[in-house]
């Protein structure tokens, strides 16, 4: 795939623009594509995703999270800054993104709207990485538009946005309708509604849920999701666990049907064997970075 010209938002300072125009290479290889392997689920999905029948036994060791993102060929590791504190000095090499705020699923929306405040603030990841020996390249945080809540994690996710430009860091903020005010979070004019949202907020990336129906009505909902996001580039969650060509077909019409710009998946790698997880990071890499087919990409993980 051709270099992808990087546009640099103005709210990055002239001194960390070429820091953000690096950062931003690394994590899509060039193409403008994200391939975002995502491993904050121990929070919030606490250990449902982990341990269990279908689950691979070495998903009950976080580290298994880190020996497939160090071996295979991802964009960037997404998870939060005490597991990387944990095991990053074993993995340096591994690019990371570092989620800022993550809840349990514990407190259901039928309880109360869903919250989830920064855990860190800027200034305590900056430092973290001024002595730590890892490779930190950006950050995430999950907004939850409809909650009653909002907006208090609007005025977050904003400030983190800005303040992490200022690093020449990239931002990726997960993007979920969520609520009493929420009927169907998954409706595809309102998936659209959001990323617009995160737009605004100055994001990088925003990460969307698919939206539902059959494959045709989903393609032309989640178009309609990539223009809302303009230059902020959209990717779809990976979903709950599910056989690799039906995975890789999916992701195929996501990014060169429906305009994607990528994806961002967890439980459907990290809850397989450490080598079949490789290649299904690299079956997917091959799709998102590669222009690959669902076929192709099926070679990839059959090795």
């Amino acid at each position: 795939m051709s270099r992808q010209k990087i546009i640099v938002p103005l709210d990055v300072p002239p001194a960390t623009r070429e820091a953000y125009r690096a950062n931003y290479a690394k994590i899509t290889h060039g193409t403008g594509r994200l391939m975002l392997m995502a491993g904050d689920q121990k929070v919030e999905h606490l250990n449902d995703d982990f341990s269990g029948s279908g689950i691979a036994p070495e998903d009950a060791d976080p580290e298994h999270l880190f020996r497939i993102a160090n071996r295979a060929r991802i964009g960037v590791f997404a998870t939060q800054l005490g597991l990387i504190a944990r095991y990053g000095m074993d993995y340096p090499d591994v690019p990371y993104l570092v989620k800022m705020n993550s809840k349990t699923h514990l407190v259901k929306t039928a309880q109360r709207d869903p919250f989830s405040g920064q855990l860190q603030t800027m200034e305590d990841l900056i430092r973290f990485r001024e002595f730590a020996d890892v490779q930190i390249l950006g950050v995430g945080y999950t907004i939850y538009p409809g909650s009653r809540f909002e907006a208090w994690m609007l005025t977050e996710a904003a400030r983190l946005v800005f303040a992490a430009h200022q690093y020449g860091l990239l931002v990726v903020l997960w993007a979920y309708p969520r609520g009493q005010a929420v009927t169907n979070e998954k409706e595809g004019h309102l998936i659209a509604g959001v990323a617009g949202v995160a737009a605004c907020l100055g994001a990088d990336f925003v990460k969307v849920n698919p939206p539902s129906g059959d494959d045709e009505t989903s393609a032309a909902a989640l178009k309609e999701a990539a223009q809302a996001a303009g230059r902020t580039r959209l990717i779809c969650a990976g979903g709950k666990e599910t056989r690799p060509d039906e995975f890789l077909n999916r992701l195929h019409r996501q990014i060169h049907v429906a305009g994607a710009a990528g994806n961002a998946t967890g439980r459907n790698i990290h809850q397989r064997p450490a080598d079949e997880a490789v290649r299904f990071c690299n079956a997917i890499s091959a799709i998102t970075l590669d222009n690959a087919s669902a076929a192709e990409a099926m070679k990839v993980y059959n090795g």
